[in-house]
């Protein structure tokens, strides 16, 4: 026998083995299942479903009153306090302020200028001056002193803003005219007065009544 004739047996051998185990598979399936299949219906059948109902059990019975209890009346029955439902608060309401009011700037009008400062009101002063020291024995008239002739005169001063003498008038005269006009001569020439002043301290006319003034012939 050649190598191929023994291939070939051999692959025919395998074959029909497996056919075998397969057709053998099948007919296990077949019994098993028809098996099963009328053993579960036979037990379905000899079942017999019996819906046994509880009885509920009897009614316990109260027991009996206890004889010669005395009657208490039920208690008071005090109703469930009631419940009070506190009413909801109001909504707060937002006022919103209105803005201020800037009232508008008033410049204030200026200030009025101070008043002039008072007058300065002083009494008047009269006109001062010294004529004692304008005399001398030098200014004695010729013709007085050859005549042997003397006096006594008092003059009124009339006295300018300036303080000099615009005018002489004797008061008193000393008897001799050469006296009295040298008199006048010398106060209104060599006499400076402080001027009279007003009520304002302005300096102002005035007048000064002169003391005394004695001629007297000098004495060798």
């Amino acid at each position: 026998m050649s190598y191929a004739q023994k291939k070939e047996i051999s692959g025919n051998r395998t074959l029909s083995i497996i056919m075998t185990v397969i057709v053998m598979s099948l007919l296990m399936y077949a019994i098993i299942t028809g098996l099963a299949y009328n053993v579960i219906k036979h037990t379905a059948q000899d079942l017999k479903v019996i819906d046994v109902e509880e009885q509920p059990p009897p009614p316990e019975q109260p027991p009996p009153p206890p004889k010669d209890m005395p009657k208490v009346p039920p208690p008071p029955i005090t109703p469930p306090p009631l419940v009070r439902m506190e009413a909801p608060p109001p909504p707060i309401q937002t006022v919103t302020a209105p803005p201020p009011v800037i009232p508008p700037v008033v410049q204030a009008p200026p200030a009025p200028p101070p008043p002039p400062p008072p007058r300065r009101v002083s009494s008047p002063e009269p006109a001062r001056g010294d004529v004692r020291s304008v005399f001398s024995t030098d200014d004695y008239p010729a013709d007085a002193l050859a005549a042997e002739v003397g006096g006594t005169a008092q003059a009124q001063l009339t006295i300018g803003p300036d303080g000099r003498v615009t005018g002489c008038s004797l008061v008193q005269s000393t008897g001799n005219s050469s006296l009295d006009r040298t008199t006048c001569n010398i106060l209104q020439r060599r006499v400076k007065f402080t001027p009279a002043r007003d009520s304002n301290g302005n300096p102002t006319s005035g007048t000064y009544l002169t003391p005394r003034i004695v001629w007297q012939v000098p004495k060798d």
